[in-house]
């Protein structure tokens, strides 16, 4: 049996995150073995590859591939552009995943069913730590079985989208209706636009991604004019939106919300918050919608749904490995009080590694998107410093695995920066809108709820936010 220094490291997904933690496991003398479910590099990325994301080039690179990358040859894209998700894979990914030390360690279409420990169950103590993993995946040939001396996970949560109802849980009649279902970021303009054009179409979500398919629809709607656009919000309302949602630093993602404001202004989009979805069924060629809209009864026709209600981890492989996740977010206990939903509206979340991540079973991490459980957004970058630390770690270079190299860039609706005027001191989440007594969003939704407020408005500092390059 191979010793287990012999023994590769496991790399679960060929995303950004997943290349970047095989970059650093090359640098350090570290043999890696990847496995991706995809037929290609950044598989997931290329099911948005149509969209632009928020962040430049700059902040898109992992510094250990962008080293094995320059000895390559490689020329680096102008950092300060935005690229498109297929812009980062065919531009980035795809010549890192070909470089030899690569390229010789990457399986494409091997998607992992299973991990566990050799001659261990989940329950065995003795002699644990020091048995290798065994990772289960299959493939075009059939059922496969490969150790490794450590894992990481850095498979996302892409191929796990949330469902329509506002309890986690598809409605009746969302499996049926599939077909005329979308989840994430279609391209309606390109590749899905004979789907949309001249259709009455739903787009269910309050987060970038939904804002982005709104858009879209209305530069379909340009072209043919038949096209009306529903944009619901389950949660909040429109003017939860409009004052804090649609405010950003970030200016490609701050062009998002004021193209969404004006739509608003033209009634080109409309708007039902909150929203609630309790049944659909097949009628004829489209879909009828029985929901309800601020708690009263609503029914909806139309042709097509797209739900951009974000994405879950997908844990299903891990059951007989020792994971530890808050009950939650579903993302380890030490990183889940940084970034859950219900106490962090600005999104700030500092840069993080193996402290935050590690969990009962040694050896064992998962990074990136998947990392964050079902919170909604995830910076590259951060993933990048997230396996920058994993590996020092697993190289035994306990002291670089703890230092913080990451100098994340000040944007978002809560930086210091955007705020102008003494009344928006302190604002978390954008301002409160003008027709609501409150400091910020955060407290106008602390008094609606009738509690006397959140305190946002004291701090004489704002919060200052991370933006997320892509919130799907």
């Amino acid at each position: 049996m191979d010793t287990m220094a012999n023994l590769p490291v496991a790399v679960i997904g060929a995303g950004p995150v997943g290349l970047a933690a095989a970059a650093h496991l090359v640098q350090r003398g570290i043999r890696p073995l990847i496995l991706e479910r995809g037929e290609s590099v950044g598989a997931a990325l290329l099911e948005w590859g149509h969209v632009r994301v928020f962040s430049p080039w700059e902040y898109n690179i992992d510094t250990a591939a962008r080293a094995l990358l320059d000895r390559s040859g490689w020329t680096a894209p102008a950092l300060r552009g935005l690229p498109t998700g297929g812009e980062i894979v065919r531009d980035y990914l795809a010549p890192l995943a070909a470089l030899p030390a690569i390229a010789a360690n990457l399986k494409l279409g091997a998607e992992v069913t299973a991990i566990t420990r050799q001659g261990h169950d989940k329950v065995a103590n003795e002699g644990r730590k020091d048995a290798p993993f065994v990772i289960h995946y299959r493939d075009a040939g059939g059922e496969h079985r490969v150790l490794a001396r450590a894992v990481i996970d850095a498979s996302g949560t892409w191929w796990r989208p949330n469902p329509i109802g506002v309890d986690g849980l598809p409605v009746p009649g969302e499996g049926a209706a599939s077909a005329r279902i979308a989840y994430g970021i279609p391209d309606v303009v390109g590749k899905a636009r004979k789907d949309y054009a001249g259709k009455r179409v739903l787009v269910i979500g309050g987060g970038h991604s939904a804002i982005n398919v709104a858009l879209a629809l209305m530069e379909l709607q340009d072209a043919a004019p038949g096209t009306e656009i529903f944009w619901a919000l389950r949660h909040g309302s429109v003017e939860r939106l409009l004052g804090g949602g649609l405010n950003d630093q970030l200016p490609e993602r701050g062009a998002l919300g004021l193209a969404a404001k004006q739509a608003m202004a033209d009634g080109r989009l409309n708007m039902l918050a909150p929203f609630a979805v309790n049944r659909i069924a097949m009628q004829g060629e489209g879909l009828a919608v029985d929901a309800s809209l601020a708690g009263k009864p609503f029914s909806l026709a139309v042709d097509r749904i797209v739900v951009a209600t974000g994405f879950r981890p997908d844990l299903s492989f891990l059951s007989e490995i020792r994971i530890a996740l808050d009950p939650v977010v579903e993302a380890p206990p030490a990183l889940a009080p940084l970034i859950d939903p219900n106490f962090h509206s600005c999104g700030t979340v500092p840069a993080h590694g193996i402290r935050e991540l590690a969990h009962p079973e040694p050896g064992f991490t998962i990074v990136g998107s998947k990392s964050y459980g079902r919170a909604p957004t995830f910076l590259m970058a951060t993933g990048y410093e997230q396996v920058r630390s994993v590996v020092a770690d697993i190289a035994g270079d306990h002291a670089a695995a703890r230092e913080v190299r990451l100098v994340l860039p000040e944007t978002g609706v809560c930086s210091a920066d955007v705020v102008t005027g003494p009344e928006s001191a302190g604002c978390c989440g954008g301002p409160a809108p003008a027709t609501v007594d409150a400091c910020c969003v955060r407290d106008a939704d602390a008094k609606a709820s009738g509690a006397s407020g959140c305190g946002c408005g004291t701090d004489a500092k704002a919060r200052k936010a991370v933006a997320a390059g892509v919130d799907a």
